[in-house]
């Protein structure tokens, strides 16, 4: 750089310096223009204060406002509560909670909404899906008290009730407990539902008391309406088989039982007192039992098991209660939830004193000579091999031998009376060549008169099998009830008290079903064997016009018949078949055919004997048939 551009970067520097030193502010700009700043600050904090308390002045306006609103809002509504519920209005608001009362056979579980069973499990017991046997729920049932307080219409459902004792969960395992639910009115007016469970007993006491409200009831009415619906789940393996064995029971008071029908949907209205009513399932009951009685009610039934899944029937009772009008307001009643166990129920049956409840009859065991033969003698020799025997394939399987065995007798006799019939069949055919077919009544009459010299009577084998008759429809009546067999395995089949099936079906066939019973098709199989044989050894069952046909119809029917049934009873059936076939065998090989016609022709030359009354009718009307072809 020469001399000259460092003497002008020097005068430019010198330009710089001055022009700065001549623009600096004095002390008193410095001191105004601070003084400015300041006021502007302070200025803009006047106004975020002012528009901070108009915000403060406007929330607390609103808030007031809501204040207000509300507190009108809740006045109408309580307001509204009282107009509509009265002096149960308290009551009307609440938080639901659920509380169990329990022993080691059952769960009950009770919501503070309505104080009223939600639910019950009985345990011991699983579904067919293996889950808990729950006999109603929350969701599908409903329990109401429904009455007339203070002019006003009061369903309890409505409402919550109190936990008197305090306690969540009640135990009733060692010792009777209670669990009361309270519906509160004021001013020491209330209702009570009162649970009592002792240990190892399904029965549960349930009084309802009403206290302090003798002025607000209607004092026209002496009785109150509860209203009882319950959706009854599905529990076992075939709906439609479950179906047939669910319906509603009763019992009227001192009086006979009687139910509705269990196919379609059924109403009845019971006028007349009634003792209990029963929802019941195939293997499960809910039973509301009166200590004293129901003086009216009105019951339907409804299935459900096509329409609504995982349910079997709909069941609604609307059941008069007795309210005592003086004295203590206390509704005495139970519950019974438990198992359709014969036995058991029949326990309970005898626990009420001055009558019978007959709780038993839910367990249709058949009517007239069945249920006798089921009481008498099937259910105790089932019981005793049950006691020390655990296959209930091997209890059928014995029980059919016993069975079988009290029946020989009766077997003998009647294939005895076929043998005869056999040996005679050479002459009968004599006698019908003899005769021409014309004449008919001839035929008959002169083969009547060979039986009688004979002393043989042509119905002696079919008499025997009709006094075995009742035994068979008894065991139909047995097995689909019988809850011991309850899903008790035997070899294929995985419930012994429902369907056996050894093939699925893609598709459902028409009066048969969507599965292939194999025990099903070994009885009909063995029923047509048994029916061939007997066909061989008397040929006049098929002399009859259309005999023959019907009786290999009859095995046929059964199989799309039976293919739904229990399949404990196919098993019995066939078991029973080949029972059947054994002891004809070994009766067979000790009877000499030849011996039997000996003694049939000695017979012959004895002096006639006196016609039998059967014999004389058939001859009567014999020839009153041959005196109207005439005319």
């Amino acid at each position: 750089m020469n001399r000259d551009s460092l003497i002008g970067l020097v005068l430019i520097g010198a330009l710089f310096i001055g022009y700065f030193i001549y623009t600096q502010p004095t002390q008193e700009e410095i001191d105004a223009m601070r003084a400015k700043a300041q006021a502007e600050k302070d200025s803009i904090a006047m106004v975020d204060a002012q528009q901070l308390s108009f915000q403060n002045q406007r929330d607390s306006i609103l808030t007031t406002e809501t204040t207000q609103d509300t507190l009108v809002s809740d006045s109408l509504a309580h307001a509204e509560s009282i107009a509509k519920f009265g002096l149960f209005a308290a009551a009307s608001v609440g938080n639901e909670e659920n509380y169990t009362i329990e022993n080691d056979l059952i769960k009950l579980v009770v919501s503070s909404k309505g104080g009223a069973p939600e639910s019950v499990q009985i345990k011991n017991y699983k579904s067919y899906g293996q889950k808990d046997v729950v006999l109603f729920k929350k969701d599908s049932s409903k329990f109401v008290l429904n009455f007339f307080a203070d002019n006003k219409m009061i369903a309890t459902d409505q409402f919550f009730f109190n936990n008197v004792e305090g306690i969540a969960s009640v135990d009733a395992s060692g010792a009777e407990k209670r669990l009361t639910m309270r519906l509160d009115a004021g001013n020491g007016k209330y209702i009570d539902y009162v649970y009592k469970l002792r240990p190892n007993s399904y029965l549960v006491d349930f009084d309802i008391v009403v206290n302090g409200l003798d002025q607000e009831l209607a004092s026209n009415r002496n009785y109150i309406t509860l209203d009882w619906m319950i959706y009854a789940p599905q529990q076992e393996k075939g709906a439609k088989n479950e179906n047939q064995y669910s319906q509603i029971y009763y019992k009227y008071f001192q009086d006979e039982t009687d139910y509705l029908s269990n196919m379609s949907d059924a109403e009845e209205d019971l006028k007349s007192r009634v003792k209990w009513i029963a929802f019941k399932d195939q293997f499960f009951s809910s039973i509301f039992i009166a200590k004293d009685y129901f003086p009216n009610a009105i019951v339907k039934s409804q299935p459900v098991y096509e329409t609504i899944p995982g349910y079997i029937k709909k069941y609604d009772a609307s059941i008069g209660l007795n309210l005592p009008q003086t004295g203590d307001k206390i509704i005495p009643l139970q519950f019974y939830f438990g198992p359709n166990d014969y036995t058991t129920l029949r326990d309970y049956s005898e626990v009420e004193a001055g009558e019978n409840l007959k709780l038993d009859v839910i367990v249709d065991l058949g009517w007239g000579i069945f249920g006798w033969i089921n009481r008498f003698v099937v259910i105790p020799i089932f019981d005793t091999l049950k006691s020390f025997i655990s296959s209930f394939g091997l209890i059928i399987l014995l029980m059919t031998i016993i069975i079988k065995i009290f029946l020989f007798p009766l077997t003998y006799k009647s294939y005895m009376s076929t043998a005869k019939m056999k040996v005679l069949k050479p002459q009968v055919d004599e006698i019908n060549a003899k005769i021409p077919k014309e004449k008919a009544m001839e035929r008959q009459q002169a083969t009547m008169a060979l039986y009688r010299k004979a002393g043989v009577n042509p119905m002696g084998g079919c008499l025997p099998m009709v006094l075995q008759m009742p035994i068979l429809f008894a065991m139909f009546r047995f097995f689909p009830v019988s809850i011991q067999l309850r899903q008790q395995s035997f070899l294929w089949a995985d419930d012994l008290s429902s369907y056996d099936s050894i093939l699925d079906l893609p598709f459902n066939i028409p009066f048969y079903g969507d599965h292939v019973s194999l025990f099903t098709l070994l009885m009909t199989a063995s029923t047509i064997i048994y029916t061939r044989m007997q066909n061989s050894m008397n040929p006049q069952n098929t002399s009859i016009p259309g005999m023959k046909t019907m009786m290999y119809m009859m095995p046929i029917m059964f199989l799309f018949f039976l293919n739904s049934y229990a399949s404990g009873l196919s098993y019995y059936y066939f078991v029973a078949n080949i029972i059947t076939f054994t002891q004809m065998y070994v009766i067979k090989r000790f009877v000499d055919e030849d011996k039997v016609l000996a003694k049939l022709e000695a017979a012959k030359k004895k002096p006639a004997k006196k016609k039998s009354g059967f014999q004389a009718r058939l001859e009567e009307m014999a020839k009153q048939r041959q005196q109207q072809a005439k005319k």
